[in-house]
């Protein structure tokens, strides 16, 4: 309240000091223009000058408030215009996730005018253009996100190099990856680029080499990197046109992979294609004395030479711990023929087919039943192991006149 009274009186004193100022010198000021001259008091002109500075003070903030700020005219415009491209961008990347590759290349291109940062819109572009197999375009798009963003070399040649490998360009792929290659921890995803690139031009060796790095920079779980290295040497061995070039494919093999069972079975079945009985037989002796396993003593019996008595004899030692094994029995049963013992073959053939009536023993048995003079029990194996072995015939009606041996076959007599 004091204060209140204290401001009024100041104020009323002013008030009245100013007015004694005028009465005593009101002052005089001139202003001429041209053919017109203005006369008055100075304090009029003060306070004239004093509105004519407030009106310009009003229209430079209009001006402004037009103009300029976030609140301006042009800045509402430009924020209309950045959220268009926004929600143009958006849709683009919903667009090209659902796979429509020409509606998102449109929607992206259009969300990169009044962007600030269209790198993004210019990349997904150039991917669409790729799927749409247009690489001009490609060309194009890449080239724009190169001069929105200098600094994103990498990840523009990231895109080029996928565009690539998507034609078969493969060594053009690697040639364009090669910046990108030599720092791989900053830039994991080139390693995974660079083995479809190796793989497309069926460098093997690169792309053992490689996987080390993929398990190290988990592009690769070990699974996966075991499976690949598996089929590479799959390749190699199925591949290998003499003794010579197969025996160095089996040496390039981990020691851990040698182990592997199917790649066994090949490199051993490949050897007694290509003639090398001994070293077929050698490794084979080697794996069993390891580890037992069915399908290399099915190996034993189909590697030829002139010991077949002492390869026999071999294979009936395994017998008392694995009496059991069908494929065991069939293996000796072809030893037997390759020492012309007919009954004994006989016998375990019979024995292996007891176990399990497959066609493999059915034919054996067949073709050893023709060569002994018994055609109608070997026609009733050959049916059998024909049946075996088109096992997913439709269920249709047959005739009625069939021998029914549709479980063990019994010996016939001969005619």
């Amino acid at each position: 309240m004091r204060r209140l009274f204290a401001v009024s009186l100041f104020a009323l004193l002013l008030g009245v000091g100013v007015v004694a100022l005028i009465e005593t010198d009101p002052g005089y000021v001139l202003v001429s223009y041209g053919k017109y001259t203005m006369e008055t008091s100075l304090w009029v002109g003060l306070v004239v000058l004093a509105l004519v500075l407030f009106v310009f003070y009003l229209l430079l903030r209009t001006v402004y408030q037009l103009i300029g700020g976030r609140r301006s005219l042009i800045g509402w415009l430009g924020h209309r215009r950045s959220s268009q491209a926004a929600r143009a961008s958006t849709r683009g990347v919903i667009s090209f996730t659902e796979g429509n590759w020409a509606r998102a290349r449109r929607q992206l291109l259009r969300g990169a005018h009044n962007n600030e940062s269209p790198l993004v819109n210019y990349l997904l572009a150039a991917r669409a253009s790729d799927r749409l197999e247009e690489p001009e375009q490609v060309s194009e798009y890449l080239q724009a996100a190169g001069d929105a963003e200098p600094h994103a070399a990498v990840a523009i040649e990231i895109v080029r190099a996928e565009s690539r490998l998507r034609n078969g360009q493969f060594e053009q792929a690697l040639a364009v990856l090669d910046k990108a290659k030599r720092n791989l921890g900053k830039y994991p995803y080139v390693l995974g680029l660079m083995l479809k690139a190796y793989e497309g031009m069926q460098d093997w060796d690169n792309v053992l080499g490689l996987l080390p790095e993929l398990r190290k920079h988990k592009q690769l779980s070990d699974d996966e990197a075991g499976q690949i290295e598996r089929d590479i040497h799959q390749r190699r061995l199925q591949g290998a046109p003499a003794v010579g070039e197969l025996h160095s494919a089996w040496q390039s093999v981990s020691s851990a992979l040698k182990q592997d069972s199917g790649l066994l079975q090949l490199y051993i079945g490949r050897l007694v294609e290509l003639g090398d009985n001994a070293a077929a037989e050698k490794t084979l002796l080697r794996a069993l004395k390891r580890q037992w396993d069915s399908e290399l003593v099915r190996h034993y019996g189909l590697i030829e030479g002139d010991n077949a008595s002492a390869r026999l004899a071999q294979a009936e030692r395994w017998l008392p711990q694995h009496p059991e094994d069908a494929e065991l029995l069939l293996c000796l049963g072809r030893l037997c023929l390759r020492d012309n013992l007919w009954g004994k073959a006989r016998d375990y053939f019979e024995s292996s087919y007891r176990l399990e009536p497959g066609a493999e023993v059915c034919a054996e048995l067949g073709r050893l039943l023709v060569g002994l003079g018994e055609p109608k029990v070997a026609a009733a194996y050959y049916r059998e192991g024909l049946a075996r072995t088109e096992a997913q015939l439709p269920e249709l009606p047959q005739p009625d006149k069939v021998i029914s041996n549709h479980h063990l076959l019994e010996r016939l007599p001969a005619d």
